[in-house]
């Protein structure tokens, strides 16, 4: 049987690490794209085949040419920046590489986007893929993840089956986004507490975002036109968190109770200063921070299990405590 042909954008990042090795572990041929040259070693040794280049300056026909599925995990992913920074990757590049890939007969496309896109000022418990989207979103990353999950969308087809999947705050090896931020904050000894560290938050282990991406191409006539959230299943209130990594750590921590009307005054006034000097340095407080930080967001993940067959199998708390302790001894 031949095996089915994947190309990975967003490779050498750390989802795109762990989708490589879940793609090759389930027998597919794979063509891994980014910009980093460090992990092509690895990917190598995975047995992928590395095409080193910046999706927005690349060939897109070349890239898809014999490709059956393609997996758009490349992205702008920050919290902070410049709007069409944003908008060129993870709009326009998603929009020609999706055109790119119908072109070249690709049975498939999943889209990985983000529960960022329900970001808001309030809680949010157990949402769907149904759950209103706020009215405007919270930062460019958001707004952008947004667009493009609707132009993805709307190409599905009978033939080309399109799929969104929002994994939330993935937690692997290789993070350079959520876990460093976390631990930045944790190895200072003191934490941010906003409405008294009560708001849940559900994080996901790599591994299994990376399995359910698999899965939406296993399951593509049935996740086909259809948006679906991942998570670790897990929700843990960000108090707890705090002291689980701080004690990971080695440290004691000092939770310190910022009300919201300061907090948010600290935001808007470090967001003002930050977007006027020089390279636009990220604020050390954003709007979008407090939202994740101080409100419950869980998710409903009955539509995950039906389509997909997706059951959690890590504990992302137990991957991130074992990475923290991995980081501290490293750093001793």
């Amino acid at each position: 049987m031949t095996p089915r042909r994947a190309l990975v954008t967003g490779a050498t990042g750390g989802l795109g690490l762990a989708l490589c090795e879940a793609l090759r572990s389930a027998g597919y041929d794979v063509r891994a794209t980014g910009r980093s040259t460090g992990p092509a070693e690895r990917l190598a040794g995975m047995g992928a085949t590395f095409v080193r280049g910046d999706l927005l300056t690349m060939e897109h026909a070349g890239l898809c040419r014999d490709i059956d599925v393609v997996f758009h995990a490349a992205a702008l992913s920050s919290p902070w920046g410049l709007r069409a920074a944003f908008q060129r990757i993870n709009v326009d590049a998603t929009r020609e590489l999706l055109t790119a890939a119908r072109a070249a007969g690709a049975s498939n496309f999943v889209f990985v986007s983000s529960p960022s896109v329900y970001a808001a000022m309030k809680d949010q418990p157990g949402l769907t893929e149904t759950s209103p989207l706020p009215p405007r979103a919270l930062n460019a990353y958001a707004a952008t993840k947004r667009i493009g999950e609707g132009i993805v969308l709307a190409a599905n087809t009978v033939s080309f089956r399109t799929a969104s999947i929002r994994p939330r705050a993935l937690i692997g090896p290789d993070d350079a986004v959520l876990l460093p931020r976390i631990l930045a904050l944790v190895s200072r000894g003191w934490f941010p507490l906003f409405r008294g560290g009560r708001g849940l938050v559900e994080l996901t282990d790599v591994r299994d975002a990376a399995h359910a991406l698999v899965s939406a191409d296993r399951n593509r006539e049935q996740a086909g036109g259809k948006v679906i959230n991942i998570s670790g299943g897990k929700p843990t209130a960000v108090i707890d968190l705090a002291r689980s990594l701080g004690e990971a750590l080695g440290r004691t921590m000092k939770l310190r109770a910022i009300p919201m009307p300061v907090a948010r005054s600290l935001a808007a006034a470090m967001e003002s200063v930050c977007s006027v000097l020089p390279g636009r340095p990220e604020p050390k407080l954003t709007t979008y921070g407090i939202a994740t930080l101080a409100y419950t967001q869980t998710f409903d993940l009955t539509r995950a299990r039906d389509l997909l067959g997706y059951a959690p199998q890590h504990d992302a708390v137990d991957t991130a405590r074992t990475l923290a302790t991995r980081g501290a001894g490293a750093n001793s």
